[in-house]
């Protein structure tokens, strides 16, 4: 099959077909997406070296279970192991020998085939076409933010950074009811935002306060800028990871006491109700479409300042 592998650089190759094992799905890969997290393992993050790739969608070829052959299916990034403390208190995701899909551990989905955990994955409604199904991974990271923090009717929320997970997230919390500012840099991604119904601003010339600030901006300031706009007793949300980041005065969290949040993987069922429903639309954050050919020529386009979405089509 092929793939896309980074190991002391990045290379389009053949390799074998993964085999299955108990409990797993052998999985025919039909479109992935490239985020943020892709590109900062190839800056060291996590170490990681293998098949690149956690958000896609496809086709289960074999399974365990005969009902979910031939179903389309995403897929949860987490591989837990499901016996130690973490995972016997309910809490997988923070399992103590968790793996991670092209992250961590766990084959990635650049390929023409990944292998899953069977519990790893959500079917895809019928209406959902995969140019939207792609999305679900990060949709639920988004969604994660209101899982986590009480988000009260009068708050006013500001999402720094107007990139995908960004645009996405500021979608999330919007479809929820919550009055939310995108603030960003870039005039045509900050109009994506307006025209979805949410107010926009440029981060330097924004002077207003927040109840709850969320980082979406994928780089080590992001953490400034919130502390900057956040009120006391207010609420940061972290969503940014990468390889290596900056000194940060913590003294303003200390002394208008706020409380920060990490925040990372999220719920894909309520993430594919808002796709199913259309109260969060992707098709504006594609910035482009390649060929499975053409797998390196997508990731440096996904590493252009400014881009947006990049998908691979695995079927073509």
């Amino acid at each position: 099959m092929r793939a896309l592998v980074f190991d002391e650089g990045l290379k389009a190759g053949d390799m074998s077909i993964p085999k299955r094992g108990r409990g797993e799905a052998l999985i025919r890969v039909s479109l992935a997406g490239i985020c943020n997290t892709d590109i900062e393992v190839t800056r060291g993050y996590l170490a990681y070296s293998g098949i690149m790739g956690h958000e896609f969608v496809g086709e289960v070829m074999d399974a365990e279970s005969s009902d979910l052959v031939g179903r389309r299916v995403v897929g949860e990034i987490n591989i837990a192991c499901g016996k130690c403390f973490m995972c016997q208190s309910g809490n997988p995701r923070h399992c103590e020998n968790v793996k991670a899909m092209g992250i961590n551990g766990w084959q990635g989905c650049f390929a023409d085939y990944v292998v899953l955990p069977e519990c790893n994955l959500h079917t895809v409604p019928d209406s959902v076409t995969d140019e939207q199904a792609v999305f679900t991974e990060p949709l639920a990271a988004g969604i994660e933010v209101l899982e986590q923090v009480h988000i009260l009717p009068t708050d006013s929320v500001a999402v720094i950074g107007d990139g995908k997970l960004g645009l996405l997230t500021a979608q999330a919390i919007h479809a929820f009811g919550h009055h939310v500012i995108v603030l960003g840099k870039h005039e045509k991604k900050l109009g994506i935002a307006e025209s979805m119904g949410m107010d926009v601003s440029h981060v330097r010339e924004f002077t207003g306060r927040v109840d709850v600030a969320v980082d979406c901006t994928g780089n080590p300031s992001g953490i400034a800028t919130a502390m900057a706009i956040v009120r006391p007793k207010g609420t940061i949300v972290l969503k940014s990871t990468f390889h290596e980041g900056v000194p940060v005065n913590l003294t303003p969290i200390v002394r208008n006491e706020i409380t920060c949040v990490g925040s990372r993987c999220g719920p894909f069922p309520p993430a594919l109700r808002l796709l199913e429903t259309g109260r969060v639309t992707v098709e504006p954050l594609i910035e482009a479409t390649y060929t499975a050919d053409e797998m390196q020529d997508a990731f440096e386009k996904a590493c252009t300042r400014g881009s947006l979405k990049v998908l691979v089509d695995l079927e073509s």
